[in-house]
């Protein structure tokens, strides 16, 4: 694609997970190793207290504190963002401002949820949280999850605003995706928010993804994303094919209950996601080994 927009969170962001102890508290010496095994493999931003962190278990102490550690971790080789903004739009002020003391690089404001607003309060939600600090923002459109779909003419009103700089893509509808980018404001970078869909976002005009899988594959798919904006189509659907295994392995079961008993199993202990999340199955576990072992013969040619 022509004149895509610049990466202001690199090609490849992970919404990383929250590892917790054996007792329940959050595991910050595993959570400091995993944010350095990221930024070893790939990942040029992690996303703190997404979905995939559990923010919906976190207390706000406890995200500060793991903002703070990531920063820590990050050592300024790649970005932090905080994710956790909710559908309360004071709370979700107050914890942008929160998040800037603790030195993150730009903030995540998802669609108000369970409350199920209109349009233009969608619009008056993220611009109030956009006006409440210079950090960059990004905006989270996953209906799945809110029951609530930003709209393009919407999303277009939202990106207005000059703080808001990208858009996380979880609608889960290609060709609704296309005609958003499309649509966007000059500037304004998108991210695939699904795994699956990464290739086909970036063909699109997305310039890379916010992803899950790169907790185990952050190279191959750092690889399919800039084998696609290089033009290189062969590679890129070779990459998306290796990766379709373990793209489904790792949402067979909710997120992040089968990614956390994969890197348990196969990177380090992480501990088990909090109520109301369960371990996944063993043999959700046994797939994603599965897949991965197909990933590493690729490695080893």
């Amino acid at each position: 694609m022509e004149n895509r927009p610049e990466a202001p969170f690199g090609r490849v962001a992970t919404a990383v997970i929250t590892p917790f102890t054996a007792e329940g508290p959050i595991d910050y010496a595993a959570f400091w190793r995993l944010v350095r095994h990221l930024a070893a493999n790939a990942t040029e931003t992690i996303v703190v207290s997404g979905t995939t962190g559990e923010s919906p278990t976190l207390s706000k102490p406890e995200k500060m504190a793991l903002f703070a550690a990531a920063v820590d971790a990050a050592a300024g080789k790649i970005k932090v963002v905080a994710g956790g903004a909710n559908n309360d739009t004071a709370e979700s002020i107050e914890f942008a401002l929160a998040a800037a003391d603790a030195g993150v690089d730009g903030v995540m404001a998802v669609t108000p949820y369970y409350s199920k607003p209109p349009q233009r309060g969608i619009v008056a939600h993220m611009h109030a949280i956009a006006d409440a600090t210079d950090l960059p923002v990004m905006i989270y459109n996953i209906p799945g999850r809110t029951a609530t779909l930003i709209e393009i003419d919407t999303l277009v009103e939202v990106c207005q605003h000059p703080n808001v700089v990208a858009v996380k893509d979880a609608v889960d509808d290609l060709d609704w995706s296309r005609r958003s980018i499309e649509a966007l404001p000059e500037g304004i970078a998108v991210y695939s928010g699904s795994d699956e869909l990464t290739k086909d976002l970036v063909e699109a005009g997305a310039v890379g993804v916010v992803s899950v899988t790169s907790h185990l594959a952050g190279r191959e798919i750092a690889s399919m994303v800039n084998a696609v904006i290089e033009g290189d189509m062969q590679k890129a659907n070779q990459l998306h094919d290796l990766l379709i295994p373990l793209n489904h392995a790792l949402f067979s079961e909710p997120n992040p209950m089968p990614l956390k008993g994969a890197l348990t199993a196969y990177w380090d202990s992480v501990g088990v996601p909090r109520l109301p999340l369960m371990p996944a199955e063993t043999e959700t576990v046994e797939s994603v080994g599965s897949a991965l072992d197909a990933i590493n013969e690729y490695r080893e040619l």
